[in-house]
């Protein structure tokens, strides 16, 4: 097929530098989208008399043919030099030479980032809607093990007690922001380029307000040159993207952890989990460990995305091309594994005395007796120094905090009363961790209804 810009070059392209620059095995994502601007430029060429309302009808019924043709998928685009071409070539076979006026006002550096702000505004609300399914699980496994001690780590060392529940629910508030952060991408991918020509716009009257209207936008890109070259937008979203992987990838290494016989937290079910060629006993958390390197592969995509625009100067530039197939990568492996998360979850076996049985190792109420002594006057860190000395006296001798005696306690605190066995205790501790966002069941439990209730009002 004829290059759209041949009439200046004596010479055909070089194989090699083709072969080059095809962007057809990326960009064929995007023809819906271009037929989608195409329609709307066409809409608009009429609204300013370039176009007359024949001309208008026999382009609108000819673009739903080339529709009907790629939906087919079997198109042969050989030769072909991006998507732009391949629906506007097929278009003149179409209707024939009116065809040829679809490009009227417009470039291919502005319909591309019109199309692929199209495309994302789409892959925005699928992962939102993936997100929101994440959520739901992880909400709903919290609401079943508000009761299940486990402890809590840092350095991942034994700390404090917590709640499964409570721990889960620091994942889902990792992904609400997660969510959040899509809401300002869509809103800043949402502005039309479009009008804005290869760089200084038309001289034709194009009505870009009117083209925004057609195809949703909520704006018009206020300046051409920024336009055509703006990329922030995919910068945007695939920050957003790792970020997600990120969190996805610490909930995956926690998983690969609790599910070694070393803790013994949960079981993954077989349908989420893999064998050994060798080793008839293994059952392997891949999904796990494949979420963790998507993560690295989703942070070097946003990395090739940000040296590809560094120092770019304005406009339009080749190396935008690139820009495609990296953040395809991105979101196709995202989506993968927001896909697989919400089911491997919930369908994994909690062993609940197992996490209760961890919970009394490590002194986790070591603090709590702490500020049981603060409670009796006792500065903090003098407080602080004679609890320290109490475990090493534990470690000693072999035994928990929950094991001493008053007697045995009077000796490094003689101030302490009876309550303090009851303040020790792993239960009493939780119970009493009821401030706002703590990990109190109570306290879990209403932040479960908030979130369920957040949830219901979106539906609405």
């Amino acid at each position: 097929m004829a290059q759209m810009w041949g009439g200046r070059f004596r010479k055909e392209t070089d194989a090699r530098v083709r072969a080059l620059q095809d962007s057809m095995p990326f960009d064929i994502r995007l023809w819906p989208y271009e037929i989608q601007v195409s329609r709307a430029h066409v809409q608009g060429l009429r609204k300013i008399g370039v176009l007359t309302p024949e001309e208008e009808a026999k382009l609108l019924a000819g673009l739903e043919e080339v529709q009907r043709i790629l939906a087919q998928g079997e198109v042969n685009w050989e030769g072909v030099e991006d998507v732009h071409t391949l629906v506007e070539q097929l278009l003149v076979e179409q209707v024939g030479e009116v065809g040829k006026k679809l490009h009227t006002g417009r470039s291919r550096n502005d319909l591309v980032v019109t199309d692929l702000r199209l495309y994302l505004r789409e892959e925005i609300r699928r992962l939102q809607e993936k997100l929101r399914k994440l959520r739901r699980v992880l909400r709903e496994l919290a609401e079943q093990h508000c009761e299940t001690l486990m402890p809590g780590f840092t350095h991942l060392q034994p700390a404090q007690p917590v709640t499964l529940a409570h721990h889960l629910l620091a994942y889902h508030e990792m992904f609400l922001r997660d969510e959040g952060r899509l809401d300002d991408c869509y809103r800043r991918t949402n502005v039309l380029p479009l009008g804005a020509g290869a760089l200084a716009g038309s001289t034709l009257a194009l009505d870009r307000d009117y083209l925004a209207e057609l195809l949703g936008f909520d704006g018009v890109a206020e300046n051409s040159m920024d336009a055509v070259s703006d990329r922030d937008f995919v910068l945007e979203l695939a920050a957003a993207a790792v970020l997600i992987a990120l969190h996805l990838s610490r909930l995956a290494e926690e998983l690969i952890l609790w599910s070694t016989p070393y803790f013994g937290f949960v079981e993954l079910d077989d349908a989420f989990t893999t064998g050994s060629s060798m080793m008839p006993q293994k059952k392997n958390p891949d999904v796990a460990e494949l979420s963790r390197a998507k993560a690295a592969r989703l942070i070097g995509n946003f990395t090739a995305l940000a040296a590809l625009v560094k120092a770019l100067p304005l406009t339009y530039n080749k190396d935008l091309q690139e820009d495609k197939p990296l953040l395809f990568d991105s979101l196709d492996n995202l989506q993968l594994l927001l896909e697989v998360f919400p089911p491997m979850l919930a369908t994994m076996e909690v062993k609940r005395e197992r996490m209760a049985a961890a919970a009394e190792q490590g002194f986790l109420t070591a603090t709590d007796l702490a500020e049981y002594l603060v409670g009796k006057g006792w500065p903090f860190r003098e407080a602080h120094r004679v609890v320290g000395e109490v475990v090493l006296y534990c470690l000693e001798h072999g035994k928990r905090l929950e094991d001493l005696s008053l007697e045995e306690l009077r000796r490094f605190a003689p101030q302490v009363e009876p309550d303090v066995l009851e303040a020790i205790r792993l239960e009493t501790s939780l119970r009493r961790r009821a401030l706002r966002g703590g990990p109190a069941p109570a306290t879990v439990r209403n932040r479960v209804a908030e979130l369920k209730k957040r949830d219901q009002n979106l539906l609405k």
